[in-house]
């Protein structure tokens, strides 16, 4: 009797999200897929606020907690936060202990809010810095990306001209690779063309 052997094709991916099951998650359903929603694009703020100085790992590892925490993301209840919710944030051992990265999560909740008022959404502020639409990178390899760009730059002085908090460059760069602004999956990736 003759076996038979069966070659099961494995998805080609980007090599960051190693064989960690929820970074291969992450990447192969939300990162780089093109967010307008105000909500999610908040939950993407506070993420890479924390993890400014730490691995993505560390943050999507902990991203449940961090819901918990910050009461599901939710910007507008963020913004009334007092002294008190930055005690007990600072007790939290589920997420990032940083009382600047406590405190900036707060003022950020405010700024947004106030982007909202002047732009109707911030969806609207945000994708202006790409003219609405995402940039198509083509790279091969991972030593090919950028940690900045000129968008990225624009972004990072207009937020900090008002009032944002943890929005270098780099980070803002790292915001819009996750939200689709820019796509950054290597062009072997299958996500590279869904995207």
């Amino acid at each position: 009797m003759k076996k038979r052997v069966i070659i099961l094709a494995m998805k080609q991916r980007c090599p960051w999200p190693s064989d960690d099951p929820l970074m291969i998650k992450y990447h192969d359903t939300e990162w780089g897929k093109p967010l307008r929603d105000d909500k999610k694009i908040f939950e993407a703020i506070i993420l890479d606020t924390f993890q400014a100085g730490l691995s993505w790992r560390t943050i999507l590892h902990k991203r449940e907690n961090f819901r918990k925490a910050f009461a599901n993301f939710d910007y507008k209840k963020i913004a009334t936060y007092t002294k008190r919710d930055e005690k007990r944030l600072m007790n939290d051992a589920g997420i990032i202990r940083n009382t600047l990265k406590v405190r900036s999560a707060i003022t950020n909740a405010r700024q947004f809010l106030e982007v909202q008022k002047e732009f109707s959404s911030f969806s609207k502020y945000i994708w202006q810095f790409t003219s609405g639409k995402t940039i198509k990178h083509a790279h091969k390899r991972l030593n090919d990306l950028g940690a900045t760009s000129k968008e990225s730059d624009a972004m990072s002085n207009d937020m900090k001209k008002r009032g944002f908090k943890f929005v270098g460059s780099t980070i803002c760069y790292a915001f819009m690779q996750g939200i689709g602004m820019v796509n950054d999956h290597l062009v072997s990736c299958f996500r590279y063309k869904e995207v």
